[in-house]
């Protein structure tokens, strides 16, 4: 019997379920295949970020004594076949990828082996458990499976009480950015010689690709990513509640951790990125609004996205409760748009391959909603642009938070509204040609006739939705002429934004 491991390009950690199974140093495969980078139009830094740091990890993991072999292919199952046959192979052990996608593709091959697939351990909640929690539960909110993990995990308690005398501290965290505004610069890297060599084949590959594959300076090995999560901690974290929601010009990171992509390759582990807030919060005086905002993200939203996705039944990704059936305009692919919250944000994401939560949630997927883009479509763009994105971090971000496709599964009311939010918590609105107050006219801000467009065109679905009840009041006192106009420039938007 001859044991493989065979370690996923997301599954980065040292003591990741498959390696951590084996009772010696047996061989493990790391496949650096042209086919993921064919699978959809990738961000080139997020092709880089993979790449480079799978090349690290397989470094790291020769070092400490394991028989490694990295295989740069064309196709994956090729590679995987001839390390299969070349090592003798018997057992191959996988740590569960997550992904739905690749497990029916995981699950379509004939391997000539015994397949043994591991829980994923690079989660604080296993998918049983999540399973167990969501069963008993009429409504699957996150705010209760937030309270539960905190209980469980034992995270800013005292007794069975929160820390504070209360869970959420959500309310101190909405200050818009007004004055000026004293940001701490992101903690960089300079490509090594293995990183350059993945950008130099990134921007030889004959596949289309999206965004600048330089500057490239995100973290690439365990070691770097410890080190941003330090300074997010000394530098960043103690402001970083307060305006976690303001949007910036020129500002692309504010105080935001920078956390998701090495969280999301397996660099860091949640529950030491947890510990360690908690520590210094024990250890200096930190504002909990920033801790309790911080740990929520990470044990409570992120839990909650990776459980509800494993949940939820195969066809949820297809879901499109408004039947919104409008193609994705090309603009999201350029960033060549007048409206300057739109610009801003694609182009932050073409230089960087990154956007705050904000960015995403309320400019691009509140437009994409309120515009009636195809949902599917809108999440093959956030999947394909963003450097930290899997299926399993978009599907329900996507389809069930930004555009409410699933009809409420996940959220309580869909995350919409006019230009009012973008002009209250960013500064877009003052480089923008269009006037964040008119609703309808040749200066009327988009953001402004499609809100009340869609109010309009789903009222009926919208109205069993109890917390939309109050804002649905407001299409009673509008003029039947001004909804027509609403309706008539939506329509001629589209028609001029194909």
């Amino acid at each position: 019997m001859t044991t493989g491991v065979w370690v996923l390009g997301n599954q980065l950690w040292p003591d990741q379920a498959a390696l951590a199974s084996c009772e010696g140093k047996v061989p493990v495969l790391l496949i650096e295949a042209l086919t993921f980078a064919q699978e959809r139009w990738y961000h080139k830094q997020k092709l880089v970020l993979v790449w480079s740091a799978m090349r690290h990890f397989a470094d790291e993991l020769k070092d400490a004594g394991w028989p490694v072999t990295y295989a740069i292919a064309d196709d994956t199952e090729t590679a995987l076949r001839d390390w299969i046959t070349a090592e003798g192979i018997t057992e191959l052990r996988l740590m569960d990828p997550v992904d739905h996608p690749f497990t029916a593709w995981l699950e379509s091959l004939d391997l000539p082996c015994q397949l043994t697939r591991l829980d994923n351990n690079l989660f604080l909640w296993r998918t049983n458990d999540f399973n167990a929690w969501a069963n008993q539960r009429k409504s699957l909110l996150m705010e209760s499976f937030y309270r539960e993990g905190r209980k469980r995990f034992d995270v800013l308690m005292e007794g069975d009480q929160p820390v504070g005398g209360q869970w959420n501290f959500d309310k101190d965290n909405r200050k818009p950015p007004k004055g000026k505004l004293s940001t701490p610069a992101p903690h960089w890297f300079e490509p090594d010689a293995t990183t350059q060599a993945v950008i130099d084949k990134v921007e030889r590959l004959e596949v289309t690709t999206f965004g600048q594959a330089t500057p490239f300076r995100w973290a690439v090995t365990r070691e770097q990513a410890l080190e941003v999560l330090d300074v997010f901690i000394v530098d960043r974290l103690e402001t970083f509640g307060p305006y976690q929601d303001a949007m910036v010009t020129g500002e692309d990171t504010m105080w935001h951790a920078l956390l998701s992509p090495y969280l999301n390759l397996g660099l860091l582990h949640p529950l030491e990125v947890v510990e360690r807030v908690e520590q210094t919060f024990a250890e200096r005086d930190l504002p909990l609004n920033s801790v309790e905002g911080f740990i929520r993200q990470v044990m409570g939203w992120r839990e909650y996205m990776r459980g509800l996705y494993s949940h939820f039944d195969a066809d949820y990704a297809q879901r499109n409760w408004f039947n919104h059936q409008q193609p994705l305009p090309e603009f999201f692919w350029t960033g060549e748009v007048e409206m300057n919250c739109l610009h801003q944000a694609i182009d932050q994401i073409q230089r960087t391959g990154y956007a705050h939560h904000i960015q995403r949630l309320m400019i691009l997927s509140n437009f994409s909603l309120i515009a009636g883009f195809t949902p599917q479509a809108v999440k093959d763009w956030f999947h394909a642009v963003f450097i930290d994105a899997y299926d399993w971090v978009m599907q329900t971000n996507v389809i069930g938070m930004g555009l409410f496709a699933d009809g409420g599964l996940l959220a309580s009311k869909p995350y919409a509204s006019s230009a009012n939010y973008v002009n209250k918590m960013s500064d877009y609105c003052k480089g923008c040609r269009y006037n964040p107050k008119a609703r309808t006219g040749e200066n009327a801000c988009p953001f402004n006739f499609f809100y009340w467009n869609f109010l309009h065109r789903h009222r009926d679905k919208l109205q069993t939705q109890g917390r939309m009840t109050f804002i649905l009041k407001n299409l009673d006192r509008m003029k039947p002429e001004e909804l027509e106009a609403l309706q008539q420039q939506a329509q001629e938007w589209h028609q001029a934004h194909p």
